[in-house]
């Protein structure tokens, strides 16, 4: 059969889709596609493989209801109108797992780079502004005994927690809809409720999927209920945190400082105050972008497909209740 795909992926899933039998197609020009241009290939296909930037929305799903699977280069969907692909019948597949110690390592990068001011201090230089030693010039904090608090102890979370316990024997706290009793149990992770994760972290590190009820939660308010020398990071969605009300908490020093692998719009424009700011570090979402993830994600995506193409459950499905 006919596969898709938006985006120029790491050779191991083309190649096993290939071994397979299915004709491939992948998009090779340096951009996003249109969704016009997505529609019209899609059409011509019998399965896609889109990237999250994709807006597989209702529109597209019943221009293209006649896909037989549907599979996304990300673990989160919040890009797809699952309702309705789920009523049309076709199957979602993503790709969990494989990119927590990834984007783990992201988050404790920023949570480090911050707390050290290191990005900006490393630009100082280019600028040549390293001059002589001021004993109060530049100071950074230390990390060792601190608290951590996770937003989202999901097996990302999880990661980071681990990090930070190990390399800095940081207290762990959370805030979660239900209980990680391996968190719990490893890590001795406190679960609390919203306010107390705020007072009470000197590290406040976001892990949570994207959804109305997160959406814009990290605001006014939430940084005002932070410690004024806690670090915030995001390495999940942008719009989980409101970037106005982030740069202002910042700049009134209401919090100390943030790392940032998501911003809100993505991406970021060259003249936004954060990446001029001294405690603050920003990355343009790299979160997934190493070798090992990148090809564990493309296998994923392959594997959904060759499932759902011979009509089989996907084995990493978002919607499983289409098989119902």
């Amino acid at each position: 059969m006919k596969v898709f795909i938006s985006r120029d992926i790491p050779a191991v899933g083309v190649d096993l889709l290939r071994q397979v039998g299915h004709d491939v197609t992948v998009w090779q020009v340096d951009r996003p596609m249109t969704p016009e241009e997505l529609t019209e290939h899609s059409l011509q296909h019998d399965a896609l493989l889109c990237m999250f930037s994709d807006s597989i929305d209702k529109v597209f799903l019943n221009a293209c209801k006649h896909l037989k699977v549907i599979t996304q280069f990300a673990v989160g969907f919040d890009n797809i109108d699952v309702e309705e692909a789920t009523r049309l019948k076709i199957p979602i597949g993503n790709t969990p797992d494989v990119l927590s110690n990834a984007t783990a390592d992201v988050a404790f990068l920023l949570m480090l780079v911050a707390s050290r001011k290191a990005f900006y201090l490393h630009k100082s230089i280019a600028k040549g502004d390293w001059s002589f030693f001021r004993p109060k010039a530049h100071l950074g904090m230390e990390l060792t005994g601190k608290t951590l608090g996770i937003f989202g102890l999901g097996r990302i979370g999880m990661e980071m927690a681990k990090r930070c316990k190990g390399a800095y024997n940081m207290d762990i706290m959370y805030c979660n809809r239900s209980r990680n009793h391996s968190a719990e149990q490893q890590l001795a992770a406190k679960k609390v409720k919203f306010h107390e994760l705020l007072a009470k972290s000197d590290v406040v590190s976001v892990h949570c999927s994207l959804s109305e009820e997160t959406k814009g939660i990290f605001n006014k308010s939430a940084f005002h209920q932070m410690k004024r020398t806690a670090i915030f990071i995001n390495t999940a969605r942008g719009l989980i945190h409101n970037e106005k009300d982030l740069i202002d908490a910042l700049e009134e020093r209401i919090i100390w400082g943030a790392g940032l692998d998501v911003t809100n719009p993505e991406p970021m424009k060259r003249d936004n105050p954060l990446l001029s700011m001294e405690n603050v570090a920003i990355l343009p979402h790299i979160g997934s972008s190493t070798i090992e993830a990148r090809n564990a994600m493309a296998t994923l995506c392959a594997e959904n497909i060759i499932h759902g193409l011979r009509g089989e459950r996907l084995p990493h499905i978002i919607n499983p209740d289409v098989y119902q």
